[in-house]
């Protein structure tokens, strides 16, 4: 997914046609009044309940189960915390749709949504064991595919409803429907997820099509509340396109209007919130998410307390524009935290169905053209990190032999020469009518200054850089409609690498998949099968560092920046604790993720203090807090 947010429980995909497309860009563009969860959709689905629940057949639970919990591993959350208090964030496009499967769905906006939708278990993101989520109780069968869990009889859907073992065994049939238009979703739960099977309505085990290491990131599902959606047809993707589905989170969609904002609100007696893990967590009242198109723009809002936190790890904000009032009076707080978790796969995404890129030692060209090194020496301030590859972070899974391409102009020289190319009069390489001229997709400003660099840099090495900045959602969609030629982005990050929907050809040659490099090659669809087929965890790491060297030997990605920590800012009034975070904590402003997130909380008595020194023109000391906790062993 584009990073914004993919997470184990929730895999990703989407197609729509183009008269869909125009419908969903019409709707995300207008000018509606507030909407409210409880009508519409919400409204039939409450009326129809009972006939839209199925009650599925129970089987008796087998015997010899040995059950097996998590209530001793450390809490993460301060026992200081309070509840309270509104949060302001930015989003820099409007979703073009609430669904979380189907075309548009694979948006930074989805996080907000899916986060708020607990699985069974999860993961301690400092021990990495298994932590209750909506199941208090699991075991596992010697069968190595099926897994047993106890449901939390608490545990309620944001309507009330109580979730039962068939919201599960609906999650199968919805997830496997044509109706959802989700072909990821379609395969991953057919292929992956033989059948989930009820004992009672509190007991279930979900059994996996085979047996596979770390078992619990594969079946640990997420429910689905059938007696909202019922049965799917056809109109799926209209009907639910900005419909606000129940959840079993802390937070839930209140209002909203399209084209500028989105609130969410906490609910009152959250079935959860004195659960170990998630007490002292969730903490503010409301999120809204306010439209601000222009990332600069944020940065205004947020000095002028229209926005509660601003992301500083850009260098040019971190060393040159905190050097402001707000900052140096000491009314907003700044904070570099160091983590040590997997790495986004950040770079540029060679379009393989271009047919300027179809021979490899082209590619290779292009990437020993980009001077990543003195982006990151001169633009960067040598904050950042040069990435290696596009799956570091994951441990015996990564491969830590390869190296990333290095700007070298005598080996562009060498490859494009061999490739039958030759430099033109204005020294751009040319083959017969054919000039090496290819545009880069991206949607943030803060990254012109970096692309420029590389621009001027390929210029030198006969290769003309065309920089093409649209805004998030349009930059997004021509991605994902492979009508790009370089795609300059990143993807979040799973437990484990994710290669099927990336790199394999089932995905290439057709828009709305995430193999944005339409890789197709039969070695390493051979190798990703084996890697997903696997049971044994030594043999897959093997495979997953083969398929990385494969990767690097196609070079349709070249990887950039590494940032293995974050930079915000935020007003005094918002507090964190100690430490401000989680080994794997990316955004500790996080209001959602069940994983690190809602760790934060507000502080009614030090706002008041704050702006009434700031009425009386009074400073405070600035601060600028430096957590080292979880910094990556080999980086200290």
């Amino acid at each position: 997914m584009p990073i914004d947010s993919t997470d184990t429980k929730h895999p990703e995909f989407k197609t729509i046609c183009l008269f869909c497309l125009l419908i969903l860009l019409l709707l995300a563009a207008g000018c509606g009044k507030e909407e409210a969860p409880g009508t519409g959709r919400q409204a039939e689905a409450d009326a129809a309940v009972v006939k839209a629940t199925v009650r599925r057949p129970r089987e008796p639970l087998p015997e010899g189960i040995v059950w097996q919990t998590n209530d001793t591993d450390p809490v993460f959350a301060s026992p200081e915390a309070v509840r309270g208090g509104t949060f302001h964030e930015a989003l820099l496009s409007f979703p073009l749709t609430f669904r979380t499967v189907g075309p548009d769905s694979n948006s930074s906006f989805r996080s907000a949504i899916l986060d708020n939708q607990l699985s069974l278990v999860g993961i301690h993101p400092n021990t990495e064991k298994i932590i209750p989520e909506l199941a208090t109780h699991w075991a596992f069968d010697p069968d190595g595919r099926t897994m047993y869990f106890k449901l939390d009889k608490r545990a309620r859907w944001s309507d009330g409803h109580p979730v039962t073992a068939d919201d599960f065994a609906y999650t199968l049939d919805f997830m496997r429907s044509a109706h959802i238009v989700a072909p990821w979703y379609n395969d991953y739960y057919s292929r992956e997820i033989e059948r989930v099977i009820i004992y009672d309505d509190h007991t279930l085990a979900v059994v996996a099509a085979r047996p596979v290491p770390d078992l619990h990131l594969r079946v640990a599902i997420a429910p689905t509340p059938e007696h909202f959606y019922g049965k799917l047809d056809e109109d799926f993707v209209m009907k639910y396109n900005w419909e606000i589905v129940p959840n079993t989170g802390a937070y839930q969609i209140s209002d909203f209007e399209k084209g500028r904002r989105v609130r969410f609100k906490r609910k009152q007696n959250w079935w959860a919130e004195d659960r170990r893990y998630f007490r002292h967590r969730f903490n503010v009242d409301t999120v809204v998410f306010t439209v601000v198109r222009d990332f600069n723009l944020m940065w205004e809002y947020f000095k002028k307390r229209r926005l509660d936190t601003f992301a500083l790890n850009l260098p040019a904000y971190w060393h040159v524009k905190s050097k402001t009032g707000v900052i140096e009076k000491g009314y907003v707080e700044r904070i570099w935290f160091f983590n040590d978790t997997q790495q986004s796969a950040q770079g540029l995404w060679l379009n393989l169905d271009r047919e300027i890129f179809a021979d490899r030692r082209v590619r290779y060209a292009f990437a020993h053209a980009m001077n990543i090194e003195k982006v990151i020496d001169q633009v960067l301030r040598g904050d950042y990190y040069r990435l290696e590859h596009g799956f570091m972070g994951y441990g015996a899974y990564s491969n830590p032999d390869i190296r990333a391409r290095r700007f070298d102009l005598e080996k562009v020289e060498a490859l494009m020469s061999e490739a039958g190319w030759q430099r033109g009069a204005d020294g751009i390489w040319t083959r017969g009518d054919q000039r090496f001229a290819v545009e880069v997709t991206y949607s943030l400003e803060a990254h012109t200054a970096r692309l420029v660099v590389l621009k001027e840099e390929a210029r030198k090495a006969g290769l003309e850089l065309e920089l093409r900045r649209l805004d998030a959602a349009a930059a997004y969609k021509k991605v994902l409609e492979k009508k790009h030629d370089v795609a300059w982005m990143g993807w979040s990050t799973s437990m484990r690498p994710q290669y099927w929907e990336h790199f394999h050809s089932v995905n290439a040659h057709k828009p709305q998949t995430n193999n944005i490099t339409n890789t197709d090659d039969p070695e390493m669809d051979r190798l990703i099968d084996a890697y997903r087929n696997s049971l044994d965890a030594e043999e897959r790491a093997s495979l997953s560092r083969q398929i990385q060297e494969k990767i690097h030997e196609i070079g349709a990605f070249v990887p950039t920046f590494m940032v293995p920590y974050v930079r915000q800012a935020y007003w005094r009034w918002w507090r964190l604790p100690e430490p401000a975070g989680t080994r794997h904590t990316t955004n500790l402003f996080d209001p959602f993720s069940s994983a690190t997130g809602g760790l934060f909380w507000y502080d009614a008595e030090r706002r008041a203090e704050t702006e009434a020194a700031m009425k009386a023109e009074r400073r405070f000391a600035p601060v600028t807090r430096i957590d080292e906790t979880y910094k990556m062993p080999s980086l200290r």
